[in-house]
């Protein structure tokens, strides 16, 4: 027990320091400026961890957590699912903030890690080189429980 004793507390004082590094902060959009997702009107795969986004005149980068290898495969569609308190207070708009998702309709859900506009220019150039794309986006059929 002795001997397991110091390796223990330097794997927790190890593991403590880098839970104390400072990580990325997350910035959410402000609720007017969030993707409101009734009125979606085209999307793309750029990469396994990458979409855009597009309602009228404002364009959007998703960007999740982890690879979603499968995201916008047949049958083509997005469904975003925001987070509890989001469902309610934001009418369900996706705005970068914790617990929100995405997803295909035979894939399990995908973190949304960041939200933010881009213009038109970065829109079109990120869409040419998109894996997969759509127009419009799925709504959720039952809002997340609370």
């Amino acid at each position: 027990m002795k001997a397991i004793l110091p390796a223990l507390l330097f794997v927790l004082a190890v593991g403590n320091v880098h839970a104390a590094e400072p990580g990325r902060a997350r910035s959410p959009l402000p609720a007017n400026e969030c993707i409101d997702t009734t009125q979606i009107n085209e999307w793309y795969i750029v990469d396994a961890r990458t979409a855009i986004v597009r309602t009228g005149p404002k364009h959007y980068l998703v960007t999740l957590q982890n690879d979603c290898p499968r995201l916008g495969t047949p049958p083509p569609g997005l469904i975003f699912r925001p987070n509890p308190s989001n469902a309610i207070v934001n009418r369900g708009r996706i705005c970068g903030e914790v617990g929100e998702t995405v997803h295909s309709r035979y894939q399990p859900p995908c973190a949304i890690e960041s939200v933010s506009r881009i213009d038109k220019a970065r829109f079109k150039q990120l869409g040419e080189h998109a894996t997969r794309h759509g127009s419009g986006a799925e709504l959720p059929t039952a809002l997340p429980a609370h």
